[in-house]
């Protein structure tokens, strides 16, 4: 096995403890019996746990920005702009602790708003700001600030996720994405020219 397929091994067994139980299970020797090797061998790859971490982080990101977008509900822009929303609701609801992780804990070089979404370093939320520009140029919005009003979008949404994760919300998943819909709906609605 080449260095870069057991650094990918390590970070592969840090993710899977990740995705199952938080990035708090997250240790060096936890990992290092996922994956097979000793503890003293993953810093040959990773000089400590945050570095671990910020590249399960990495690799996370890369792998949702890939995915991202593909699901549409139609052709329109109303069907790719709620095709996304479905996209992320997949994600949040799919692998909550993924989801916490990369969007809402506090951690070391993680995006920052505005300069990294600006520059189109977010990938995800960079198609979320595209598609705003897309319908400001097609008229369905008014003018405005595309990053702010993508911000404004997703916001609304995640705050929605925080509180259905955390138990706050009494609904099934499926009246919670209805939910999640009709909240975003009626933000874009007032946000139509």
């Amino acid at each position: 096995m080449t260095e870069g397929q057991t650094a990918g091994r390590i970070a592969a067994a840090a993710r899977a403890i990740l995705v199952e139980r938080g990035a708090d299970a997250v240790s060096m020797r936890r990992v290092a019996e996922a994956a097979g090797i000793t503890p003293m061998a993953i810093y040959r790859h990773y000089p400590n746990r945050d570095a671990l971490l910020r590249a399960v982080a990495e690799t996370s990101l890369r792998d949702l920005a890939q995915h991202w977008g593909g699901r549409s509900r139609g052709d329109d822009w109303d069907g790719r702009m709620f095709g996304l929303l479905d996209d992320f609701l997949d994600f949040a609801l799919g692998t909550p602790h993924l989801y916490t992780f990369l969007m809402t804990e506090e951690r070391d070089q993680a995006r920052r708003f505005p300069e990294d979404y600006r520059s189109g370093d977010a990938p995800p939320f960079s198609q979320i700001v595209r598609g705003i520009e897309e319908g400001m140029r097609l008229g369905i919005l008014r003018p405005d600030d595309p990053l702010e009003v993508a911000l404004a979008l997703t916001a609304q949404t995640q705050g929605l996720v925080q509180l259905y994760l955390g138990r706050r919300i009494g609904m099934s998943e499926e009246d919670f994405r209805s939910l999640c819909e009709r909240s975003a709906r009626r933000t874009l609605n007032g946000l139509t020219s």
